[in-house]
């Protein structure tokens, strides 16, 4: 396979991570996967009705995310689909890049270690050569940092 993939989770965060995926299709002519994983281990005691609602307002939402960026994509001219996948998020993206093959791989890098990162940048390199072993794909790393120089 080809293609771009983007594995994004909404807000502010992920807008570096969309525009260097367009960027890149524009770039390359390649699709981009939009890919987002809707995680549920916070829910382990919780009944199973709530976590039924909870899984499915969690995957509308992530409908909604992939949505808005696929038309981001569309207004510049690229080509892209969006893609839910259930777990935790970093096996998903494993997995995801073992199916598909995908030959870039969108990462987003944090500005700082912080409290809300997924990854510290230590297990965001591990992470990276991960993806490498398991679909040899490009791994890019975007922020907003990035994002703001190449605007200006």
């Amino acid at each position: 396979m080809s293609g771009i993939l983007c594995a994004i989770r909404g807000g502010p965060s992920s807008r570096p991570t969309i525009a260097t995926s367009i960027k890149l299709a524009q770039e390359t002519g390649e699709i981009i996967y939009f890919l987002y994983v809707v995680n549920l281990d916070f829910l382990t005691h919780s009944s199973s009705s709530k976590t039924n609602h909870i899984s499915q307002e969690l995957h509308d939402m992530g409908e909604f995310i992939l949505l808005s960026a696929q038309e981001q994509a569309s207004e510049a001219g690229t080509q892209a689909e969006g893609v839910i996948r259930e777990g935790r998020v970093v096996e998903e993206i494993i997995a995801y890049c073992e199916d598909q093959s995908p030959l870039y791989v969108i990462l987003g890098q944090p500005e700082e270690e912080g409290e809300d990162n997924l990854l510290s940048l230590e297990r965001l390199q591990t992470f990276a050569d991960r993806i490498k072993k398991a679909c040899q794909a490009q791994v890019i790393f975007s922020s907003e940092k990035n994002i703001s120089q190449e605007e200006d």
